[in-house]
């Protein structure tokens, strides 16, 4: 691809990308329909529609790129277009610079396979990378400490940080995505959350252009298979990966270049050390011998029986030697040690603490905390708190943070052996939907928090009426995204064990998270399972209008990872659901949100068509319905949806008369009207005059919105509106006006931390000579 073809076919994709997932903001809007404007006018007889596909965007940028050779003129709007396009790829540039050190500390009692240290520390000298290395060997054999060793003696090489990330890939079903790991390390390198992209390809594209020019050292522990690995080896030939797996991966050999290591046990001398290093204390030689003997050299079964003698000082090594014997003529077990070593911790543990073990392993926890462990084992949380330390005492538990734990997985996968056979179904479950309950009761009340004004169809609702007090928004979305892995995980347990009352509401409860912060491949897995669970209990005697509301989350989903037509499909789904169960409110929700698709798809007339439609569905709501309060200001927001779409389609005077009736129908509503609606009523208005070349009206209605935006406190509204204005004041050949809005503006987006957009007005002040 020639480098000019590059330029434009990469400032189509970011704005076509930008413009369906609404990840632009405002500003990327406006550039969006810049470019339809100019693709128009290249293809006069074909009309215009958004670039989804790479095919199509590669055939809009050949229209560019001809439709700037037809005059000066045509090539100077191109060209500022492809500026424009620029500073928003620069929304996902890091707003810090970042140096992550996501390494774990190496743990004290770490003993031998210097040699394997040895060879991960010469990687970096073997040849041109990216340098990769791959540590193989079944479960509690050590892969992890070596890998954390290695890379801790590496670390002074590596100069711009390590990344470092559990992939939770003993089985499939626990993996973690590309996308879950590549918005961690993205945030990790200093991308804001709301910042970074929503589907795959472009977390990868943005990843690699980050890592292209660090020396990162990256840690993949626990791997599942090579697709999970791939998409997440930087691309700097500075850095270096290390991959941890129980599986063989061939792909990442073939492709990357990997160097495979397989990992055998320790010696019998080696864990010997290893042992005496856990307990602490000295013992007679050949006892020690016959327990190190006994966890079949596997660091994780040495460091479970260590613990555990460690602990518990009335247990005598001999027992643990018998114990580790498989039978009574004191063969060693050899097939599998740590499951011995586990067998024998936990026949030592108290009745109380082998209950709390058992039911932690009800489900496949990323983060085992205080209030998650006392609701699984239904105790309360000063018990929850002191049995997981002694868990973490004796081995079968590890702290990652404060009070946050985590199994090893082989640990996990005998606590819930343990919690099946000795429990039964009927137990597990039990834990679980306490987890489950529990987890809905915090997350809807933190997304209460998050946007309060929010209509709502689930039960957890019913009793949050309190309003948000400052600071109370940021810090529910904080916790929310902290905790947005353990409730996905809590949506998928509910899911399994067929709890679909509290799978929906939880995936309602998910909404202000993924709508301010993304991570849509979670937002999609959980909402799939959130529709099927909406439907069989709206078969049944569950409250049918919740198909319709996880369904319209969904299809926002699908819009951020640029999957249009199967946000069609759901919202289409949608409508029929909530028309059949007579929610009026729910289905207008629906067909509105399907314009809105079809206005960021540049289908003008279609969303117009789309609006009105939900317009007529309002006016059925009746005094007593659902909805009936929010109607009049619900009514004045799809005739703004509507201004919108008819400005799109060049039609003015119809525009100008339903914004105006907007701007009016947000001015009745009460004493105090909805000034903040109000106020992007006036931003439209004030484009509408621009693009029709009056900028004294333009000026009135922006003056307006900038008043409005003040009085609101509404930051990121204001500086935009600023901004415009200043490119009004720029048309009007007034530099020292359009210089003092810039100001206004790069000030307000440097506290909003908002670089590219602070970088934006900067470009133009220096031009200015300011």
């Amino acid at each position: 691809m020639e480098p000019l073809m590059g330029l434009a076919f990469s400032a189509v994709s970011t704005v076509a990308s930008g413009a369906l997932s609404g990840a632009g903001g405002e500003a990327g809007r406006r550039i969006s329909e810049r470019l339809y404007s100019l693709l128009g006018r290249a293809r006069p007889e074909a009309g215009a529609t958004l670039p989804v596909t790479e095919s199509e965007r590669a055939d809009a940028a050949r229209d560019l790129l001809e439709l700037s050779g037809n005059s000066q003129e045509l090539a100077d709007e191109v060209a500022e277009w492809l500026r424009e396009a620029s500073w928003l790829a620069r929304r996902t540039a890091p707003t810090a610079p970042a140096r992550p050190r996501m390494l774990p500390p190496s743990t004290s009692v770490f003993t031998d396979r210097e040699d394997v240290v040895e060879w991960i520390e010469a990687l970096p000298d073997e040849g041109d990378g990216p340098f990769v290395g791959v540590l193989t060997g079944p479960g509690g054999i050590g892969k992890t400490a070596v890998a954390v060793r290695g890379g801790s003696r590496l670390r002074e090489r590596f100069p711009d940080g390590d990344l470092f990330v559990d992939l939770a890939g003993d089985s499939a079903a626990t993996a973690l995505t590309p996308s879950d790991v590549l918005a961690r390390f993205l945030e990790a390198l200093g991308v804001a959350p709301d910042r970074i992209p929503g589907d795959e390809a472009r977390q990868r594209d943005l990843y690699r252009t980050l890592t292209a020019d660090r020396g990162l050292l990256v840690v993949l522990d626990n791997a599942h298979d090579d697709a999970q690995v791939m998409p997440l080896i930087p691309a700097s030939p500075t850095s270096l990966t290390l991959v941890t797996s129980r599986h063989r991966l061939t792909r990442l050999t073939a492709h990357h270049g990997a160097r495979p290591r397989t990992l055998t046990p320790l010696s019998t001398e080696d864990a010997m050390l290893l042992l005496t290093r856990t307990v602490g204390r000295a013992a007679p030689e050949a006892a020690v011998r016959a327990v190190a003997e006994g966890t079949g050299g596997y660091p994780l079964a040495v460091c479970t029986t260590g613990a555990g003698l460690a602990e518990r000082e009335h247990l005598s090594w001999e027992r643990v030697a018998r114990e580790l014997r498989q039978d009574a003529g004191g063969s060693p077990v050899t097939d599998d040690p740590v499951r011995l070593a586990h067998d024998v911790s936990y026949a030592e543990l108290a009745p109380d603490a082998a209950a709390f073990y058992r039911a932690l392993g009800s489900w496949s926890w990323p983060a085992l905390t205080v209030p998650l462990a006392a609701q699984a084992a239904g105790v309360d949380e000063s018990a929850a708190r002191s049995l997981l330390e002694l868990l973490a005492r004796v081995h079968l538990l590890e702290e990652v943070a404060e009070e946050r734990y985590r199994f090893h997985d082989a640990a996990r996968a005998h606590a819930r052996e343990l919690a099946l056979t000795e429990d039964g179904h009927g137990r597990v479950a039990a834990a679980v939907r306490r987890v489950a309950v529990a987890t809905l009761k915090s997350t809807a009340r933190a997304d209460h928090q998050v946007m309060p004004l929010r209509w709502r169809v689930g039960p957890a609702y019913r009793n949050l009426r309190e309003q948000p007090q400052p600071g109370d928004a940021k810090r529910a979305l904080e916790e929310l995204s902290r905790e947005r892995e353990n409730t996905a995980a809590v949506i998928r347990a509910a899911a399994h064990h067929g709890f679909d009352d509290l799978v929906w509401q939880l995936c309602e409860a998910m909404w202000s998270l993924h709508l301010r912060l993304g991570f849509h491949a979670q937002w999609i897995d959980t909402h799939l399972l959130g529709a099927e669970a909406a439907r069989r209990q709206a078969a049944e005697f569950g409250d049918p209008r919740a198909v319709g509301r996880v369904l319209v989350q969904l299809a926002f989903a699908y819009m951020g990872v640029g999957r249009a037509d199967d946000a069609s499909d759901a919202l289409a789904e949608a409508v029929a659901a909530d028309r059949a169960c007579g929610h009026l409110r729910g289905e207008a929700s629906a067909v509105e949100t399907a314009g809105l698709l079809q206005l960021r798809l540049w289908n003008w007339r279609e969303a117009g068509r789309r609006f009105q439609e939900a317009r007529g569905i309002w006016e059925r709501v009746a005094d007593g319905d659902d909805g009936w309060a929010d109607k009049a200001r619900a009514v004045a927001l799809l005739d703004l949806h509507t201004g919108r779409a008819e400005s799109g389609a060049g039609e003015f005077d119809a525009a100008l008369g339903r914004l105006n009736g907007a701007l009016v129908g947000f001015r009745s509503l009460g004493p105090l009207g909805d000034r903040y609606n109000e106020g992007r009523v006036y931003m439209c208005l004030g484009e509408l005059h621009l693009n029709a070349g009056d900028l004294e009206q333009a000026l009135v209605c922006l003056d307006n919105a900038v008043a409005v935006m003040t009085a609101e406190g509404a930051g990121v509204q204001l500086a935009d509106a600023v901004e415009v204005r200043a490119g009004v004041y720029r048309r009007g050949g007034r530099r020292g006006e359009e210089a003092a809005d810039l100001r206004v503006a790069e000030e307000w987006y440097l506290r909003l931390g908002d670089l590219a957009g602070a970088g934006r007005v900067q470009e133009r002040l220096g031009e200015l000579g300011e």
